[in-house]
């Protein structure tokens, strides 16, 4: 039971991680990602292949990731510089699912539907207990990083530049911000971070394969930082850790009805979370953690 809580513990950090990705992109700059599972994969796949293929140190695959991740962000983002809202989304969603197919299809590169399997952990597997708690320590610790990097770049002017950008780019781009440049910036820096998820989630399962990278998990994400909160980091952690809490209560939720197919379990949990998410915003409707407006730094 404590290796399964440690499990969903270091789970919930991913998707904190992938929430944290998507606040920046979305909730701040205003550019709707629904690429956001495409990332994750090539974070976890550039990272596996440097370890397991090519025998380099653990910690050089979250860089590697990162690396790939925030290169393939700035590729999509200037291929998509006149693009917005709903046209923006449709790319972001193609990519997504070009980086599955490509995972799928070419054996050469990525093993295709068979995937990359004994990828080293952090820590030694066979340490048992402490190879769960040591890979969440330093999912936390990844996540602790991301969330004080956000907080400081918000409070930058950097953070107040790129919420004038998200809120109309022509007055922006009058009053002499180069919108462009911030769009790609905070597009890379938020593909880097989905990179780095997507590493930590590689080096714990020892284990990625097209199938993990499914669209769901840009639906997951979306829903957990539109309950949190989409434009705090902290409404992003929190309602990436009360998704996975609720996806997990609702497993349980689910066998109390025996006569159901698992099929229809499935959809049921489904149903729930969608439920849950409209009693959030019913009640809450900017999220549980909504926006500050903040004032003009004092000379």
């Amino acid at each position: 039971m404590l290796t399964y809580l440690l499990f969903a513990l270091v789970v919930g950090s991913v998707y904190a991680l992938l929430a944290q990705s998507l606040m920046l992109s979305w909730g701040l700059a205003g550019l709707v990602n629904l690429g956001l599972a495409g990332f994750f994969a090539v974070g976890a796949y550039a990272s596996a292949m440097l370890v397991a293929w090519g025998h380099a140190p653990v910690l050089l695959g979250p860089l590697a990731a990162m690396a790939a991740a925030g290169v393939a962000g700035l590729v999509v983002c200037f291929s998509t510089l006149r693009l917005r809202d709903d046209y923006l989304a449709i790319v972001t969603l193609g990519f997504a699912e070009v980086v599955r197919l490509v995972a799928s299809n070419e054996v050469w590169l990525t093993g295709g539907t068979d995937g990359i399997s004994g990828i080293p952990g952090f820590l030694r597997r066979e340490s048992g207990m402490a190879f769960h708690l040591g890979t969440l320590a330093l999912a936390l610790l990844a996540v602790a990083a991301v969330y004080l990097l956000q907080r400081r770049l918000l409070r930058s002017p950097w953070g107040r530049a790129l919420r004038s950008v998200r809120e109309d780019e022509t007055v922006a781009a009058v009053a002499g911000k180069n919108v462009v440049r911030f769009k790609a910036q905070a597009f890379a820096l938020a593909a880097a971070i989905a990179g780095l998820a997507g590493a930590l989630y590689g080096h714990y399962t020892s284990y990625v394969a097209p199938d993990q990278f499914q669209p769901l998990i840009t639906i997951y994400i979306f829903l957990a930082v539109t309950a949190g909160g989409n434009a705090r980091p902290a409404g992003a952690v929190v309602g990436a850790y009360l998704l996975v809490g609720f996806l997990e209560a609702t497993r349980f939720a689910a066998e109390w009805l025996p006569e159901l197919s698992a099929l229809q379990r499935a959809s049921l949990r489904e149903m729930l979370v969608g439920l849950g998410l409209v009693v959030v915003l019913s009640l809450r409707p900017d999220g549980l953690l909504p926006e500050r407006s903040q004032k003009a730094p004092s000379r």
